[in-house]
């Protein structure tokens, strides 16, 4: 079943929101992610950049992780250069479990194994049809609820002690 399917059934028609952010070492493959994820069946909110000018990565990440960790956008889809620094930043953010997938395997794992509900890819490894691909697997996958589950609710129990502090 296609992603847009599968979403539409669950969702009862609405369309699943997805945030969509990258830097200027992004910037070209993050517009094309865009048409796709359109394609999909998805509903894309872009965080920027708007152009290939530098920009400054923490920002953009911040504010596209703050709409998926505020329930304003289901999740979402970062891009910079390595994958990493957008990582580093989204992660930071309660409720925010973001990975940077350079393949397949990790992007189904992501979702499986910890509920990731961001992405991070890596222009500079990941031409448009591998994330693509990249994409379908880890828009379809969900999160296994067996000795998974336990594992993230003791992520997002470290998580609610961190924000007590």
């Amino acid at each position: 079943m296609e992603f847009s399917q599968q979403h539409e059934r669950k969702k009862g028609g609405a369309k699943v929101k997805i945030a969509l952010g990258s830097d200027h070492g992004g910037y070209e493959l993050k517009n094309l992610i865009s048409g796709f994820l359109k394609e999909e069946g998805c509903t894309v909110e872009d965080f920027g950049t708007h152009s290939k000018g530098s920009c400054d990565y923490p920002l953009i990440g911040f504010e596209l992780a703050q709409a998926v960790s505020k329930g304003k956008a289901e999740r979402g889809v970062l891009i910079c250069k390595t994958g990493v620094g957008m990582a580093i930043i989204a992660n930071k953010l309660h409720g925010i479990r973001a990975a940077v997938c350079y393949n397949i395997d990790l992007a189904k794992s992501s979702r499986e194994h910890n509920d990731c509900n961001i992405i991070v890819l890596a222009a500079n490894y990941t031409d448009f049809k591998k994330a693509k691909d990249i994409l379908k697997v880890w828009l379809k996958a969900e999160h296994i609820d067996e000795r998974h589950a336990r594992r993230v609710k003791q992520i997002k129990d470290i998580e609610a002690k961190l924000k007590e502090q």
